[in-house]
C-alpha cells in the first residue's frame, strides 16, 4: 500500500496506489445519480399528491374526485423516465469540471419544466378529466428542490472526498513566472475542478525552492523526471516561455514516456491568458487583449450594488448589534466599537469598524506575541490569542465581529466582496505581485473566506484575490455570498 496526499499535501496512509481519479469518480457518481433521481422524482411525485389530495391545498376536493396515490403511482414512473430523457438532453449527467451546484441547479430545473409539460401534453390529451392539473404543477415545484437538494449532497461529498484526496489529478506546475501563478490561482480558487497541486519546479534558485503558500517549491525543471515517479503525478502543466520550446518539448516527451497527461499553456506575448480575449470571426480566430482590473462601468455597478447590501445590512443585522454590544460592555471596559487602520483599494488608509473582542491595550502586547504567530507572510494570527474576551471568542468564531463593516461599505471604502483588508505594515511588506490585490476596494467577504479564512496561507491568499480581480463579475459575487452563509455558521478558518 502506497501513501497518497490529501488536498492540502499532507500524507494520508493506507491509500491504495491506484488512486481514484477524478474521471473515474465521475463514471461511478452519474449511474449513482440517475438512480436517485428516479426515487427523488417519485418522492416529490408522491409528496404532489399528499399535498393535493390528502391535505386538500389550497381548496378541499369533493370526494367524488378523490384518487388513491396507487391510481397515480405508474403516472410517477413514466414522468421519472421521462426526466430522464430531458436531463439527458439539458445535460444534467454531463457535468463538467468546475461547474457549481447553481449550475446544475438550472439544468435540473430547465429540464423538469420539458418534462412537466411533455407529461401534461400527454395525460391531457389521452384522459383530459382524470388527472389533477394541480398535481403537476406542485410536481414541478417540488422535483427540483428535492433533486437540487441530492445535487447539493453531492457537491458537499464531492469536497470532502477531495479533502482526503480522493477524486483529483495530482499536478505538476513547470514554471513559477506570471503565467505559471495564474494557472496556481485559477487551480486554487476552483477546488470543484478536482486538481492538486503536488508542487512547481522552476530554473530561479529562488523561486525553485520558495513555497507558494502551501504549494511548495521542488526545485529546477531538470528534477521533473524523478518528480513523475516519486510524486505519483497524473498531470504536467507547462508554463514556460515559447522560447524554451525545445526543454517544453522534452518535458512532453518524458510525460508520455511515463503515461502522464502534459499540458501546454501558449505564453503568447509574454501576457497571461487571463487578459487575452478571443473571438470567433466566421471561423477566423481574432486575439485581443482585454482590461487587466474591473472596467469603469462594472466597478460603478458593483458601488450599486454594494450601496443597496451596505443600507440593508446595517437595517437587517442592525437587529442584533444592541445584544452584541451590551455584552461586550458587560465583560470588559472599553468601547463596543474597535477602529483600526487598514489599506483600502489604491493603497489609501481608512478606519475598519469591527466588535471589539479583545481587552483595551491588545495593540501594545503585539509585540510581546509576535513569537506565537502562526500565519505566514506579513499576517498575524493566533488560534488561541490571550489577548481575546470570552465574547470575543465567540462574535470572532463565527464573524459577528466584522458586520459593523457595513459602515465602511456604505462610506464607500469597501465592498460586501472582494479582497481581505491588511494593516499598513503589513501592506509594506508585500512582494511585488502581491500589490496588485490592492486594485480593488476590500471586502467583508471574499474567495479566500470562502476558501478557508485564517487556514489560508498569504501567498494563496493574494493568488485568490487576483483571480477574483480578473474574472468579477456580479455571478461570482453572489456565489461567494452564498457559499459565505455555510462557512459562517460552521465557523471554518475563524479565529
Amino acid at each position: 500500500m502506497a501513501q497518497s496526499s490529501n488536498a492540502n499535501g499532507r500524507a494520508v496512509p493506507g491509500l491504495p496506489a491506484k488512486r481514484l481519479s477524478s474521471e473515474r469518480l465521475q463514471r461511478y457518481l452519474t449511474p449513482l445519480m440517475m438512480v436517485l433521481d428516479i426515487l427523488g422524482v417519485n418522492v416529490a411525485f408522491f409528496l404532489a399528491h399528499h399535498l393535493r389530495y390528502e391535505l386538500e391545498w389550497p381548496y378541499p376536493l369533493e370526494e367524488v374526485f378523490y384518487a388513491p396515490y396507487r391510481f397515480y403511482f405508474p403516472v410517477g414512473l413514466f414522468l421519472s423516465l421521462l426526466l430522464l430523457v430531458t436531463f439527458h438532453l439539458a445535460g444534467v449527467y454531463r457535468t463538467k469540471p468546475g461547474e457549481s451546484w447553481l449550475d446544475e441547479f438550472y439544468r435540473v430545473v430547465s429540464g423538469t419544466a420539458t418534462g412537466i409539460i411533455g407529461a401534461v401534453v400527454f395525460y391531457f390529451f389521452y384522459r383530459p378529466n382524470v388527472y389533477s392539473r394541480l398535481l403537476f404543477i406542485y410536481a414541478a415545484v417540488l422535483i427540483p428542490v428535492v433533486l437540487g437538494a441530492l445535487r447539493l449532497g453531492k457537491h458537499m461529498l464531492l469536497e470532502e472526498l477531495r479533502r482526503r484526496g480522493l477524486g483529483v489529478e495530482r499536478v505538476l506546475i513547470v514554471g513559477c513566472g506570471e503565467l505559471g501563478r495564474a494557472v496556481m490561482r485559477t487551480l486554487v480558487a476552483h477546488p470543484e475542478l478536482g486538481y492538486q497541486i503536488v508542487g512547481f519546479v522552476d530554473d530561479d534558485p529562488e523561486e525553485g525552492r520558495s513555497n507558494v503558500g502551501r504549494i511548495p517549491g521542488l526545485g529546477p525543471i531538470t528534477e521533473v523526471p524523478r518528480l513523475l515517479s516519486e510524486l505519483d503525478v497524473d498531470e504536467v502543466i507547462i508554463t514556460l516561455p515559447w522560447t524554451r520550446h525545445r526543454q517544453i518539448l522534452s518535458i512532453v516527451g518524458e510525460c508520455q514516456g511515463r503515461d502522464v497527461v502534459a499540458r501546454v499553456v501558449p505564453d503568447l506575448f509574454q501576457m497571461s491568458l487571463s487578459h487575452m480575449d478571443f473571438q470567433d470571426l466566421q471561423g477566423i480566430p481574432l486575439l485581443g487583449i482585454r482590461e487587466r482590473s474591473i472596467s469603469r462601468f462594472n466597478r460603478a455597478l458593483k458601488r450599486a450594488v454594494d450601496l443597496v447590501g451596505g443600507l440593508v445590512g446595517l437595517f437587517i443585522f442592525g437587529l442584533i448589534y444592541v445584544p452584541i454590544a451590551i455584552a461586550i460592555k458587560l465583560e470588559s471596559p472599553g468601547p463596543v466599537l474597535y477602529t483600526q487602520e487598514r489599506v483600502g483599494r489604491g493603497g489609501k488608509v481608512f478606519r475598519i469598524y469591527k466588535f471589539r473582542s479583545m481587552y483595551v491595550g491588545a495593540d501594545e502586547q503585539l509585540e510581546a506575541l509576535k513569537d506565537r504567530n502562526e500565519a505566514d507572510g506579513p499576517l498575524f494570527k493566533i488560534r488561541d490569542d490571550p489577548r481575546c474576551t470570552r465574547v470575543g471568542r465567540i462574535i470572532r468564531r463565527l464573524s459577528l465581529d466584522e458586520w459593523p463593516q457595513f459602515i465602511n461599505v456604505v462610506k464607500g471604502e469597501m465592498s460586501i466582496v472582494g479582497p481581505r483588508p491588511n494593516r499598513p505594515h503589513e501592506v509594506a511588506a508585500y512582494k511585488e505581485w502581491h500589490k496588485r490585490r490592492l486594485e480593488v476596494a476590500p471586502g467583508i467577504t471574499g474567495l479566500w473566506q470562502v476558501s478557508g479564512r485564517s487556514d489560508v496561507p498569504f501567498d494563496e491568499m493574494v493568488l485568490l484575490d487576483i483571480y477574483y480581480i480578473e474574472n468579477w463579475s456580479l455571478l461570482l459575487d453572489l456565489k461567494i455570498m452564498l457559499r459565505t452563509l455555510p462557512h459562517l455558521l460552521l465557523g471554518r478558518g475563524a479565529y
